[in-house]
């Protein structure tokens, strides 16, 4: 079953209010996703082999996020009062699934990953062109969005003790985190 959109359907343009709440969202899973490679380093150390990938994939998120901030200064959009909860959840979530092996980190980000593809894909729908700057924004950022996924693939996120149900979780718990975000 999907999440329900909160997006307008195809043929309605996406409102100020709803363009709002896109850049909201966003800025707050670029956050997240920052975090969750944060405690995912903090637990492998820099020593691992797969440190080095996850830092890059670490980088390109602040990259994200700092963008997104920009934007929501520039709009003058309210971002979400959850960020000290997806400070803590975030790094938590990095931290376990490290802590649970290498390639349950992996698990981690090809689950999100997928989530973040689909919303993002969701998201320029509902936008329809109608505004350049952040559907260029999101279509870039998808675009490495699925890179992560892609990598994370490649270094045996599928092959994670209990995958089925690690993915299934953690891709609830993002769909979840962007319903509250949108909003609050």
């Amino acid at each position: 079953m999907s999440a329900p959109r909160d997006f307008p359907r195809p043929g309605r343009k996406a409102t100020a209010q709803e363009r709002n709440s896109m850049l909201r969202v966003d800025q707050a899973g670029e956050f997240g996703a920052a975090r969750i490679y944060a405690g995912q380093l903090a637990v492998m150390g820099d020593r691992h082999p797969d440190s080095r990938v996850i830092a890059g994939m670490q980088a390109q998120e602040e990259r994200h996020r700092r963008i997104f901030d920009a934007m929501i200064v520039d709009r003058g959009v309210r971002p979400t009062a959850l960020r000290p909860i997806w400070n803590v959840a975030g790094f938590a979530l990095g931290a376990v699934t490290a802590a649970i092996g290498p390639r349950a980190a992996m698990a981690c980000t090809a689950a999100i990953e997928t989530e973040i593809d689909r919303h993002y894909g969701e998201q320029l729908e509902a936008l329809g062109g109608d505004d350049p700057e952040l559907t260029a924004t999101i279509a870039d950022f998808q675009a490495e969005e699925l890179e992560h996924r892609d990598i994370a693939i490649a270094h045996g996120a599928e092959q994670a003790i209990a995958y089925p149900l690690l993915s299934g979780a953690i891709r609830l718990g993002c769909r979840a985190a962007i319903a509250l975000s949108k909003r609050i």
